[in-house]
Protein backbone atom coordinates (compact mmCIF):
# COMPACT_ATOMS: atom_id res chain seq x y z
CA UNK A 1 0.00 0.00 0.00
CA UNK A 2 2.97 2.45 0.64
CA UNK A 3 4.64 1.85 -2.36
CA UNK A 4 0.98 2.53 -4.51
CA UNK A 5 0.74 5.69 -2.30
CA UNK A 6 4.19 6.43 -3.33
CA UNK A 7 3.53 5.67 -7.01
CA UNK A 8 0.65 8.12 -6.99
CA UNK A 9 2.70 10.66 -4.95
CA UNK A 10 5.66 11.01 -7.72
CA UNK A 11 2.34 11.93 -10.26
CA UNK A 12 -0.27 13.76 -7.89
CA UNK A 13 0.12 15.16 -4.40
CA UNK A 14 -2.24 13.07 -3.05
CA UNK A 15 -0.60 12.58 0.17
CA UNK A 16 -0.10 16.49 0.08
CA UNK A 17 -3.48 17.46 -0.58
CA UNK A 18 -4.41 14.91 2.12
CA UNK A 19 -2.68 16.70 4.76
CA UNK A 20 -3.53 20.09 4.01
CA UNK A 21 -7.29 19.69 3.18
CA UNK A 22 -7.78 17.28 5.84
CA UNK A 23 -4.93 15.70 7.97
CA UNK A 24 -3.08 18.44 8.87
CA UNK A 25 -5.49 21.06 8.27
CA UNK A 26 -6.10 23.09 11.86
CA UNK A 27 -9.81 23.85 12.86
CA UNK A 28 -10.69 26.28 15.62
CA UNK A 29 -11.22 24.00 18.64
CA UNK A 30 -14.49 25.86 19.29
CA UNK A 31 -16.62 24.70 16.51
CA UNK A 32 -20.36 24.41 17.11
CA UNK A 33 -23.32 22.80 15.34
CA UNK A 34 -23.38 25.48 13.07
CA UNK A 35 -20.42 24.63 11.48
CA UNK A 36 -21.94 20.68 10.27
CA UNK A 37 -23.81 22.20 7.02
CA UNK A 38 -20.41 22.38 4.88
CA UNK A 39 -20.41 18.53 4.94
CA UNK A 40 -23.79 18.47 4.89
CA UNK A 41 -24.14 20.69 1.77
CA UNK A 42 -21.31 18.41 0.55
CA UNK A 43 -23.25 15.26 1.11
CA UNK A 44 -26.48 16.65 -0.43
CA UNK A 45 -24.57 17.53 -3.99
CA UNK A 46 -23.51 14.18 -4.35
CA UNK A 47 -26.85 12.83 -3.95
CA UNK A 48 -28.42 15.29 -6.49
CA UNK A 49 -25.90 14.46 -8.71
CA UNK A 50 -26.09 10.51 -8.46
CA UNK A 51 -29.69 10.62 -8.15
CA UNK A 52 -30.03 13.21 -11.11
CA UNK A 53 -27.86 10.68 -13.02
CA UNK A 54 -30.31 7.65 -12.65
CA UNK A 55 -33.45 9.87 -13.44
CA UNK A 56 -32.22 11.20 -16.74
CA UNK A 57 -31.73 7.58 -17.90
CA UNK A 58 -35.48 7.34 -18.04
CA UNK A 59 -36.32 10.74 -18.82
CA UNK A 60 -37.55 12.45 -22.03
CA UNK A 61 -37.33 15.84 -22.53
CA UNK A 62 -40.31 16.74 -24.66
CA UNK A 63 -43.24 18.37 -24.28
CA UNK A 64 -45.07 15.05 -25.02
CA UNK A 65 -43.43 12.92 -22.89
CA UNK A 66 -41.47 14.61 -19.70
CA UNK A 67 -44.67 14.21 -17.68
CA UNK A 68 -45.10 10.70 -18.73
CA UNK A 69 -42.00 9.81 -18.53
CA UNK A 70 -41.86 11.21 -14.82
CA UNK A 71 -44.95 8.69 -14.62
CA UNK A 72 -42.67 6.50 -15.70
CA UNK A 73 -39.82 6.28 -13.17
CA UNK A 74 -42.27 6.56 -10.14
CA UNK A 75 -44.42 3.76 -11.11
CA UNK A 76 -42.29 1.09 -13.57
CA UNK A 77 -38.67 1.51 -13.22
CA UNK A 78 -37.38 -0.47 -10.09
CA UNK A 79 -37.06 1.87 -7.08
CA UNK A 80 -37.71 5.02 -9.61
CA UNK A 81 -39.94 6.43 -6.71
CA UNK A 82 -37.25 6.22 -4.40
CA UNK A 83 -34.91 8.17 -6.66
CA UNK A 84 -37.17 10.60 -7.41
CA UNK A 85 -38.12 11.33 -3.95
CA UNK A 86 -34.20 11.60 -2.99
CA UNK A 87 -33.86 14.31 -5.60
CA UNK A 88 -37.08 16.69 -4.76
CA UNK A 89 -36.15 16.02 -1.18
CA UNK A 90 -32.48 16.52 -1.56
CA UNK A 91 -33.57 19.98 -3.69
CA UNK A 92 -35.18 21.43 -0.69
CA UNK A 93 -32.69 20.07 1.70
CA UNK A 94 -29.90 21.60 -0.59
CA UNK A 95 -31.08 25.16 0.06
CA UNK A 96 -31.70 24.35 3.99
CA UNK A 97 -27.98 23.57 4.30
CA UNK A 98 -27.69 26.67 1.95
CA UNK A 99 -29.55 28.99 4.08
CA UNK A 100 -28.48 28.07 7.60
CA UNK A 101 -24.68 28.62 6.79
CA UNK A 102 -25.36 32.19 5.38
CA UNK A 103 -27.15 32.50 8.91
CA UNK A 104 -23.77 31.56 10.54
CA UNK A 105 -22.01 33.55 8.82
CA UNK A 106 -24.04 36.83 9.56
CA UNK A 107 -24.07 35.78 12.94
CA UNK A 108 -20.20 35.27 13.35
CA UNK A 109 -18.90 37.56 11.06
CA UNK A 110 -17.24 35.26 8.26
CA UNK A 111 -18.17 37.59 5.54
CA UNK A 112 -15.33 40.18 7.04
CA UNK A 113 -11.63 40.50 5.89
CA UNK A 114 -9.95 38.43 5.04
CA UNK A 115 -12.91 36.62 3.84
CA UNK A 116 -14.79 38.13 1.61
CA UNK A 117 -13.99 36.18 -1.83
CA UNK A 118 -14.67 33.26 0.40
CA UNK A 119 -18.50 34.91 1.08
CA UNK A 120 -18.34 36.18 -2.76
CA UNK A 121 -17.90 32.46 -3.78
CA UNK A 122 -20.98 31.08 -1.37
CA UNK A 123 -22.53 33.99 -2.59
CA UNK A 124 -22.19 32.48 -6.15
CA UNK A 125 -22.81 28.93 -4.80
CA UNK A 126 -26.40 30.31 -3.35
CA UNK A 127 -27.13 32.68 -6.99
CA UNK A 128 -26.21 29.54 -9.52
CA UNK A 129 -28.08 26.64 -7.09
CA UNK A 130 -30.95 29.25 -7.61
CA UNK A 131 -30.69 29.15 -11.24
CA UNK A 132 -30.36 25.14 -10.91
CA UNK A 133 -33.25 24.31 -8.64
CA UNK A 134 -35.51 26.83 -11.13
CA UNK A 135 -34.15 24.97 -14.17
CA UNK A 136 -34.95 21.74 -12.80
CA UNK A 137 -38.45 22.81 -11.79
CA UNK A 138 -40.00 22.95 -15.40
CA UNK A 139 -38.68 19.62 -15.73
CA UNK A 140 -41.91 17.39 -14.68
CA UNK A 141 -43.84 19.15 -16.79
CA UNK A 142 -46.98 19.35 -14.75
CA UNK A 143 -49.46 22.48 -14.21
CA UNK A 144 -47.05 24.60 -11.23
CA UNK A 145 -43.94 23.44 -13.60
CA UNK A 146 -45.94 25.08 -16.68
CA UNK A 147 -46.95 27.90 -14.92
CA UNK A 148 -44.02 28.59 -12.51
CA UNK A 149 -42.04 29.07 -15.27
CA UNK A 150 -44.25 31.28 -17.41
CA UNK A 151 -44.46 33.83 -14.20
CA UNK A 152 -40.69 33.63 -13.98
CA UNK A 153 -39.79 34.31 -17.23
CA UNK A 154 -42.19 37.23 -18.08
CA UNK A 155 -40.64 39.03 -15.48
CA UNK A 156 -37.33 39.36 -18.15
CA UNK A 157 -40.12 41.33 -20.18
CA UNK A 158 -39.92 44.46 -17.45
CA UNK A 159 -36.57 45.04 -18.45
CA UNK A 160 -36.32 48.15 -21.04
CA UNK A 161 -35.42 47.80 -24.34
CA UNK A 162 -34.35 44.16 -24.12
CA UNK A 163 -37.24 42.62 -22.09
CA UNK A 164 -38.80 40.54 -25.05
CA UNK A 165 -35.68 40.04 -27.00
CA UNK A 166 -34.64 38.56 -23.61
CA UNK A 167 -37.67 36.53 -22.73
CA UNK A 168 -37.40 34.87 -26.20
CA UNK A 169 -34.05 33.79 -26.21
CA UNK A 170 -34.58 31.77 -22.58
CA UNK A 171 -38.16 30.35 -23.87
CA UNK A 172 -36.44 29.53 -27.38
CA UNK A 173 -39.91 30.04 -28.25
CA UNK A 174 -42.99 32.82 -28.04
CA UNK A 175 -44.37 30.42 -25.57
CA UNK A 176 -42.86 27.61 -22.97
CA UNK A 177 -42.85 25.04 -24.73
CA UNK A 178 -40.95 22.02 -25.91
CA UNK A 179 -37.88 24.21 -26.99
CA UNK A 180 -37.92 25.77 -23.31
CA UNK A 181 -37.58 22.79 -21.79
CA UNK A 182 -35.10 21.00 -23.98
CA UNK A 183 -32.47 23.75 -23.10
CA UNK A 184 -33.53 24.10 -19.19
CA UNK A 185 -32.80 20.16 -19.27
CA UNK A 186 -29.81 20.85 -20.94
CA UNK A 187 -28.94 23.49 -18.62
CA UNK A 188 -29.78 21.52 -15.32
CA UNK A 189 -28.10 18.37 -15.88
CA UNK A 190 -24.94 19.55 -17.54
CA UNK A 191 -23.58 23.51 -17.41
CA UNK A 192 -25.18 24.27 -14.34
CA UNK A 193 -23.79 21.43 -12.21
CA UNK A 194 -20.38 22.03 -13.86
CA UNK A 195 -20.69 25.48 -13.03
CA UNK A 196 -21.44 24.64 -9.77
CA UNK A 197 -18.90 21.73 -8.67
CA UNK A 198 -16.42 24.52 -9.90
CA UNK A 199 -17.94 27.11 -7.42
CA UNK A 200 -18.01 24.79 -4.59
CA UNK A 201 -14.18 23.66 -5.34
CA UNK A 202 -12.87 27.48 -5.37
CA UNK A 203 -14.77 28.05 -2.25
CA UNK A 204 -13.14 25.48 -0.12
CA UNK A 205 -9.82 26.59 -1.88
CA UNK A 206 -10.37 30.24 -0.80
CA UNK A 207 -11.73 28.27 2.83
CA UNK A 208 -8.57 26.90 3.29
CA UNK A 209 -6.30 29.64 2.01
CA UNK A 210 -7.11 32.22 4.71
CA UNK A 211 -8.58 29.70 7.62
CA UNK A 212 -11.95 28.62 8.96
CA UNK A 213 -13.79 31.76 11.12
CA UNK A 214 -15.49 30.62 14.35
CA UNK A 215 -17.90 31.60 17.13
CA UNK A 216 -15.75 33.93 18.57
CA UNK A 217 -14.58 35.67 15.67
CA UNK A 218 -11.16 35.34 16.71
CA UNK A 219 -8.22 34.32 14.44
CA UNK A 220 -6.16 31.06 15.32
CA UNK A 221 -3.02 32.77 13.62
CA UNK A 222 -0.83 34.49 15.43
CA UNK A 223 2.27 36.39 14.12
CA UNK A 224 5.40 34.05 14.27
CA UNK A 225 7.45 33.71 17.03
CA UNK A 226 4.40 35.81 19.04
CA UNK A 227 3.24 32.48 21.11
CA UNK A 228 5.41 30.36 23.45
CA UNK A 229 6.12 26.66 22.50
CA UNK A 230 4.36 25.79 25.51
CA UNK A 231 1.44 26.90 24.64
CA UNK A 232 1.19 25.90 21.04
CA UNK A 233 -1.24 23.03 20.59
CA UNK A 234 0.62 19.76 20.67
CA UNK A 235 -0.53 18.68 16.97
CA UNK A 236 1.38 18.36 13.77
CA UNK A 237 -0.48 20.76 10.91
CA UNK A 238 1.43 21.17 7.54
CA UNK A 239 3.77 23.79 7.06
CA UNK A 240 2.06 25.75 5.12
CA UNK A 241 0.00 26.75 8.00
CA UNK A 242 2.99 27.34 10.21
CA UNK A 243 5.87 28.28 7.62
CA UNK A 244 4.56 32.34 8.56
CA UNK A 245 2.28 32.24 11.90
CA UNK A 246 2.11 30.50 14.88
CA UNK A 247 -0.84 28.29 15.43
CA UNK A 248 -3.39 28.23 18.72
CA UNK A 249 -6.15 26.84 19.91
CA UNK A 250 -6.26 24.53 16.75
CA UNK A 251 -7.06 20.72 16.29
CA UNK A 252 -6.70 18.96 13.44
CA UNK A 253 -9.82 18.59 11.09
CA UNK A 254 -8.98 14.75 10.87
CA UNK A 255 -9.74 12.72 13.01
CA UNK A 256 -11.93 15.00 15.02
CA UNK A 257 -14.12 17.20 12.98
CA UNK A 258 -14.47 14.09 10.77
CA UNK A 259 -15.77 12.13 13.53
CA UNK A 260 -18.27 15.26 14.78
CA UNK A 261 -19.57 15.35 11.09
CA UNK A 262 -19.99 11.68 11.44
CA UNK A 263 -22.10 12.64 13.80
CA UNK A 264 -24.34 15.00 12.24
CA UNK A 265 -24.45 13.33 9.12
CA UNK A 266 -26.13 10.49 11.10
CA UNK A 267 -28.96 12.85 12.78
CA UNK A 268 -29.48 14.71 9.16
CA UNK A 269 -29.91 11.46 7.29
CA UNK A 270 -32.75 10.82 10.12
CA UNK A 271 -34.57 13.51 9.55
CA UNK A 272 -33.99 13.12 5.16
CA UNK A 273 -35.14 9.66 5.51
CA UNK A 274 -38.13 10.57 7.87
CA UNK A 275 -39.06 13.01 5.33
CA UNK A 276 -38.39 10.87 2.17
CA UNK A 277 -40.60 7.47 3.36
CA UNK A 278 -43.51 9.50 5.19
CA UNK A 279 -43.66 12.93 3.42
CA UNK A 280 -41.89 13.83 0.79
CA UNK A 281 -44.52 16.30 -0.46
CA UNK A 282 -44.34 17.94 2.90
CA UNK A 283 -47.77 18.85 2.51
CA UNK A 284 -47.05 20.67 -0.71
CA UNK A 285 -44.24 22.72 0.65
CA UNK A 286 -41.81 20.48 -1.49
CA UNK A 287 -43.90 18.90 -4.03
CA UNK A 288 -47.14 20.73 -5.05
CA UNK A 289 -50.60 18.78 -5.76
CA UNK A 290 -50.80 20.75 -8.96
CA UNK A 291 -47.48 19.34 -10.22
CA UNK A 292 -48.84 15.90 -10.03
CA UNK A 293 -51.42 17.31 -13.01
CA UNK A 294 -49.98 17.39 -16.94
CA UNK A 295 -49.42 20.91 -18.21
CA UNK A 296 -52.04 22.38 -19.58
CA UNK A 297 -51.50 25.47 -21.20
CA UNK A 298 -55.29 26.18 -21.07
CA UNK A 299 -55.74 25.60 -17.58
CA UNK A 300 -54.42 27.67 -15.07
CA UNK A 301 -53.80 26.63 -11.56
CA UNK A 302 -55.85 28.57 -8.87
CA UNK A 303 -52.56 30.05 -6.80
CA UNK A 304 -49.26 30.27 -8.56
CA UNK A 305 -46.37 30.25 -6.08
CA UNK A 306 -43.07 28.83 -5.99
CA UNK A 307 -41.58 25.86 -3.95
CA UNK A 308 -40.59 27.45 -0.49
CA UNK A 309 -37.28 28.43 -1.07
CA UNK A 310 -38.07 31.00 -3.61
CA UNK A 311 -41.03 32.59 -1.47
CA UNK A 312 -39.10 35.05 0.36
CA UNK A 313 -37.75 36.89 -2.42
CA UNK A 314 -41.51 36.54 -4.65
CA UNK A 315 -42.72 37.92 -2.07
CA UNK A 316 -40.88 41.12 -2.41
CA UNK A 317 -41.39 41.06 -6.25
CA UNK A 318 -45.12 40.93 -5.39
CA UNK A 319 -45.16 43.59 -2.71
CA UNK A 320 -44.65 46.29 -5.06
CA UNK A 321 -47.02 47.12 -7.52
CA UNK A 322 -44.43 48.31 -10.49
CA UNK A 323 -43.76 45.34 -12.25
CA UNK A 324 -40.36 46.81 -13.12
CA UNK A 325 -39.94 48.00 -9.74
CA UNK A 326 -40.30 44.89 -8.19
CA UNK A 327 -38.38 42.84 -10.09
CA UNK A 328 -35.24 45.81 -9.77
CA UNK A 329 -36.16 45.09 -5.68
CA UNK A 330 -36.19 41.04 -5.85
CA UNK A 331 -32.86 41.09 -7.35
CA UNK A 332 -31.80 43.25 -5.07
CA UNK A 333 -32.29 41.22 -2.33
CA UNK A 334 -29.81 38.81 -3.50
CA UNK A 335 -27.20 41.66 -4.66
CA UNK A 336 -27.31 43.07 -0.96
CA UNK A 337 -26.29 39.85 0.05
CA UNK A 338 -23.24 39.85 -2.00
CA UNK A 339 -22.32 43.74 -0.73
CA UNK A 340 -22.89 42.49 2.92
CA UNK A 341 -18.86 42.36 3.54
CA UNK A 342 -18.77 45.90 2.93
CA UNK A 343 -21.54 47.18 4.44
CA UNK A 344 -20.73 46.12 8.07
CA UNK A 345 -17.83 48.72 8.44
CA UNK A 346 -17.62 47.08 12.57
CA UNK A 347 -14.10 45.45 13.15
CA UNK A 348 -15.34 42.87 15.30
CA UNK A 349 -16.69 39.64 14.12
CA UNK A 350 -18.74 37.68 16.24
CA UNK A 351 -22.22 38.24 17.31
CA UNK A 352 -20.84 37.67 20.88
CA UNK A 353 -19.46 41.06 20.92
CA UNK A 354 -21.39 43.28 18.93
CA UNK A 355 -23.98 45.61 20.10
CA UNK A 356 -27.02 45.28 21.25
CA UNK A 357 -28.33 47.24 18.05
CA UNK A 358 -26.91 44.72 15.91
CA UNK A 359 -28.31 41.64 17.66
CA UNK A 360 -31.62 43.01 17.65
CA UNK A 361 -30.97 44.39 13.40
CA UNK A 362 -30.19 40.53 13.02
CA UNK A 363 -32.98 39.16 14.67
CA UNK A 364 -35.72 41.61 12.80
CA UNK A 365 -33.94 40.40 9.83
CA UNK A 366 -34.51 36.86 10.09
CA UNK A 367 -37.68 37.21 11.03
CA UNK A 368 -38.33 39.01 8.04
CA UNK A 369 -37.03 36.67 5.89
CA UNK A 370 -38.79 33.92 7.55
CA UNK A 371 -42.14 36.24 7.82
CA UNK A 372 -41.51 36.88 3.63
CA UNK A 373 -41.55 33.19 2.95
CA UNK A 374 -44.27 32.60 4.21
CA UNK A 375 -46.45 35.43 2.62
CA UNK A 376 -44.62 34.30 -1.14
CA UNK A 377 -46.64 30.86 -0.52
CA UNK A 378 -50.30 32.78 0.21
CA UNK A 379 -52.73 34.43 -2.47
CA UNK A 380 -51.98 38.40 -3.05
CA UNK A 381 -54.79 39.60 -1.05
CA UNK A 382 -54.98 42.96 0.63
CA UNK A 383 -53.80 42.51 3.99
CA UNK A 384 -50.87 40.08 2.93
CA UNK A 385 -49.66 42.28 0.71
CA UNK A 386 -49.24 45.16 3.07
CA UNK A 387 -47.55 42.83 5.35
CA UNK A 388 -45.40 41.60 2.28
CA UNK A 389 -44.61 45.10 2.25
CA UNK A 390 -43.59 46.19 5.75
CA UNK A 391 -41.70 42.81 5.85
CA UNK A 392 -39.38 43.92 3.04
CA UNK A 393 -39.07 47.33 4.12
CA UNK A 394 -37.68 45.28 7.18
CA UNK A 395 -35.38 43.44 4.75
CA UNK A 396 -33.63 46.18 2.78
CA UNK A 397 -33.61 47.99 6.20
CA UNK A 398 -31.06 45.45 7.79
CA UNK A 399 -28.14 46.65 5.14
CA UNK A 400 -28.87 50.41 5.19
CA UNK A 401 -28.77 50.89 8.93
CA UNK A 402 -25.59 48.19 9.44
CA UNK A 403 -24.02 50.30 7.09
CA UNK A 404 -24.80 53.81 9.42
CA UNK A 405 -23.95 52.05 12.59
CA UNK A 406 -21.43 49.94 11.78
CA UNK A 407 -18.72 51.92 11.91
CA UNK A 408 -18.60 53.31 15.17
CA UNK A 409 -20.50 50.60 17.05
CA UNK A 410 -19.66 50.36 21.04
CA UNK A 411 -18.87 46.69 20.71
CA UNK A 412 -17.48 44.35 23.97
CA UNK A 413 -13.90 43.87 24.50
CA UNK A 414 -12.60 40.77 22.27
CA UNK A 415 -10.72 38.27 24.13
CA UNK A 416 -7.12 37.74 22.23
CA UNK A 417 -7.49 33.71 22.55
CA UNK A 418 -10.04 30.77 21.91
CA UNK A 419 -11.64 31.22 26.03
CA UNK A 420 -14.12 28.13 25.27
Amino acid sequence: MKKLIAWFDERIPLTKTWNIHLAQYPAPKNFNFWYIFGVLATLVLVNQIVTGVWLTMNYVPTAEGAFASVEYIMRDVDWGWLIRYMHSTGASAFFLVVYLPMFRGMMYGSYQKPRELLWIFGMLIFLVLMAEAFMGYLLPWGQMSYWGAQVIISLFGAIPYIGDDLTLWIRGDYVISGATLNRFFALHVIALPLVLVILVFLHIIALHEVGSNNPEGISIKKPKGSVPDAEKPKFEFHERFTKKYDIVDAIPFYPYYIVKDLVGIGIFLAFFCYVLFFAPAMGGFFLEPPNFEAANPLKTPAHIAPVWYFTPFYAILRAVPDKLFGVILMFAAIVFLFLLPWLDRCKVRSIRYRSSIHKVNLAVFTISFVVLGYLGVKPATEIYTLFARIFTFLYFAFFILLWFYSKHEKTKPVPERITK
